[in-house]
């Protein structure tokens, strides 16, 4: 029944090998980068769920506490979070451009194209 109570890691450890999985294994850009956020969010669930302390409270000094969570992995997180979003959001810009100069997002398509020299008549424009 231990394995029960670590339910959050295990939850965190499936949901990085999916978005590994969909990286490396998938040839979509879009789900590439679906999968660079599952496995983001799996980090963030880690980092959070081991910044808790069981029974710790808020780091604000009183007499009565004397056991407080260390507050810094969250905020961290959070930091994270902004960046991941933002990572998105470039990666689907990019996303958007190679669909547009290359008329697909498959990464096979993209590279025979390239083979053609379709990368040096869209350099030249």
């Amino acid at each position: 029944m231990e394995i029960l109570t670590h339910f959050n890691y295990w939850a965190a450890i499936a949901l990085a090998a999916i978005g590994l999985y969909a990286v490396i294994a998938r040839q979509n850009m879009v789900k590439k980068l679906i999968g660079l956020s599952l496995f983001q969010t799996a980090v963030f669930l880690l980092f959070i769920t081991t910044g808790k302390v069981a029974g710790g409270t808020a780091p604000i000094l009183s007499p009565d506490y004397t056991l407080y969570s260390n507050p810094l992995p969250h905020v961290l997180i959070l930091t994270a979070i902004v960046v991941s979003v933002s990572t998105l959001a470039v990666g689907l810009a990019l996303t958007i451009t190679i669909k547009r100069d290359y008329g697909t997002i498959e990464e096979d398509d993209i590279q025979a194209a390239d083979a053609k020299g379709h990368g040096e008549e869209a350099g030249k424009t």
